[in-house]
């Protein structure tokens, strides 16, 4: 008989229905997944040989679970996902608040109703959807938020004592019955609210102020928190840590590439932007670097983490800015650009927490440094290392680039710059074409010309030429030249 079919107590003891609870049906959908080598949280990446293993574990294990790790890190994103492991519907007795399941009623009202009606009570199904409560943890957050407490309004309508199980009104927890509860943040809850789970977590009951209440609960426990609130915020008190089946400690991407593929998998690019801007991947690679140095900066608090969510909205950004120069220069489609990464520092100074000597450089100039240790660690993949063709005494390879610049040449890549001035300006610099080709042969235009560009921003950064930004954009020049200017400059100040 089909799901829609049943509709009353009795069609569902004729179709062979048995009882679940909520962790036996995520162990056995796991087991049939694991047996038919479906994919399982496919859209968390990075994670394969590490939390899933973990994560599977525990679920088979029939654990609560708690999901440690730095912001940004896919906790939530795990939490959620899990719900896939679910039965598609189950059903419940209708009208009760508590999910109540029609061969074991678990609430005063359920079974009253099943008492009244027998084989006629009524029957629902709801989705695996529906089967989902998160919560954040606040200090505010009561025990009557989660747990329940006595509702006087519902007394007095109902005419009813308090000593009478009907006035009480169930918090979010007992509403969650045969559902997956996540709480984020769990140190953020004031450890008296902390205690109030105990008998949940380790008895599956509640306990409502002077009731003998004992409610069976059936849940999945989620929790999820960041290691930094142990010492800012608060923590998980150790008896309710104890509690907690599994514990699993969540990593930011180990490699450029898995990075790459979480952003792009996140990032909301319009169709427009997609088909109008060419993105090349030396951009995207440029991009990954960023969040890897950030990481590993002395200038950034490493406690409180790099979120991934720095790359995918520094890659909207970056979309974003090629989209507004193409579209004040009245053009119909261009390519990102090595100056365009300056548009994302937005992106960058919200992202990231400074300690004292991050505080001292500003955050402007931090983002700015980042880009360019990010700039200097990717042009090693493309091009020569400057320094070890100083130290080998080797004939430079960027020496007609440098030669342009000592004779008193200079060159402004304007941020706005159009199509046209844009490739004008860059091959107006007398030898920058000709040493992309000598070491890359033949490319394409617009692959030259990122690359023309890309090779005066790791010159620069490699201490061949100089680099200022000016308020149009970034002007190359001779570094001995600028130097003198630098002196000159302060000298005449003082």
């Amino acid at each position: 008989m089909k799901i829609k079919n049943i509709n009353t107590l009795g069609e569902l003891k004729s179709s062979g229905y048995k009882p679940k609870t909520i962790k036996d049906e995520l162990r056995d959908n796991l087991i049939k997944a694991l047996q038919n080598k479906e994919p399982l949280f496919a859209e968390i990446k990075g994670y394969d040989d590490t939390v899933i293993p973990q994560l599977q574990t525990a679920i088979l294990s029939g654990h609560s679970i708690l999901l440690l790790g730095l912001r940004g890190q896919a906790k939530t994103r795990i939490a959620r996902l899990m719900t896939n492991l679910l039965d598609e519907y189950i059903p419940v007795v209708s009208g009760t608040d508590l999910n109540d399941d029609p061969m074991n009623p678990l609430s005063r009202t359920a079974k009253n109703i099943i008492e009244d009606l027998g084989d006629k009570t009524p029957v629902a199904w709801i989705h695996r959807s529906e089967r989902y409560t998160e919560k954040l943890a606040t200090p505010d957050v009561s025990v009557a938020d989660l747990i329940g407490d006595v509702d006087p309004i519902k007394a007095a309508s109902m005419k009813l004592t308090y000593a009478d199980e009907r006035v009480i009104h169930y918090g979010l927890i007992a509403r969650s019955n045969r559902s997956i509860f996540v709480i984020n943040e769990l140190p953020d809850l004031q450890p008296r609210i902390q205690v109030a789970l105990f008998n949940v977590l380790q008895e599956g009951d509640i306990q409502i102020r002077g009731f003998k209440l004992r409610l069976p609960l059936d849940i999945q426990f989620v929790f999820t928190a960041n290691p930094e609130d142990y010492t800012n915020r608060g923590s998980i008190i150790t008896p309710l840590k104890d509690r907690i089946g599994s514990q699993i400690l969540t990593h930011y991407p180990k490699t450029i590439e898995t990075s790459g593929i979480i952003t792009a998998q996140e990032a909301r690019i319009t169709h427009e932007q997609r088909n109008k801007i060419t993105m090349n991947p030396l951009l995207l690679m440029l991009i990954e670097q960023i969040a890897m140095e950030a990481r590993q900066s002395d200038l950034i608090d490493q406690k409180s983490g790099v979120s991934a969510r720095l790359t995918i909205s520094a890659l909207e950004n970056l979309y974003s800015a090629c989209e507004r120069r193409m579209l004040l220069n009245n053009e119909s489609s261009t390519q990102a650009r090595i100056n365009d990464l300056y548009s994302i520092i937005p992106s960058i100074t919200g992202k990231v927490e400074l300690v004292y000597e991050g505080e001292l450089e500003g955050i402007q100039n931090v983002a700015y440094t980042l880009i360019g240790k990010a700039i200097r660690n990717v042009f090693l993949k493309y091009f020569p290392d400057p320094e070890k063709i100083k130290k080998s005494k080797k004939d430079n390879v960027f020496s007609s680039v440098v030669m342009w610049f000592s004779e008193g040449n200079e060159s402004d890549i304007g941020f706005m710059a159009t199509n046209n001035d844009y490739e004008k300006n860059l091959r107006n610099v007398k030898g920058l074409a000709e040493t992309v080709k000598s070491l890359h042969g033949k490319v394409k235009d617009d692959e030259l010309l990122l690359r023309m560009e890309f090779l005066l921003h790791g010159m620069a950064e490699f201490s061949q030429i100089s680099k200022l930004q000016i308020s149009s954009g970034m002007q190359f020049k001779d570094l001995m030249g600028s130097m003198l200017n630098f002196r000159l400059d302060h000298d005449a100040e003082d």
